[in-house]
């Protein structure tokens, strides 16, 4: 979307007054700040397993096990035959953070 914005290729092309590294860097190093969505996406993603792995007794860990992991753990579940885009971000998210950090 800010690609587009700012560097359209239709007929009103658009000139190309930065570089996209440029920015999203921060603003302190001279970029504008600007998030990189994917990386922003991932991390939150991440934070909302850590709280799925890490608080059993909250809201959204018993409504995921009653629908998606009843006869197992968070960290042992795996995709359903229908299984909504949320959880596959979820588990994919589980995943990641399998694979960077110690057991969850």
């Amino acid at each position: 979307m800010f690609a587009n914005f700012f560097w359209s290729s239709g007929p009103d092309t658009k000139n190309h007054w930065l570089v996209w590294c440029k920015f999203c860097k921060m603003k302190a190093q001279g970029g504008l700040g600007f998030r990189r969505l994917k990386e922003l996406n991932e991390a939150l993603l991440a934070k909302q397993a850590w709280r799925v792995a890490m608080n059993p007794d909250s809201l959204m860990h018993l409504v995921l096990q009653q629908k998606y992991f009843p006869n197992s753990s968070f960290c042992n579940a795996n995709f359903g035959a229908a299984s909504c885009y949320t959880w596959r971000s979820l588990l994919w998210s589980r995943d990641i953070l399998h694979n960077k950090t110690c057991d969850i």
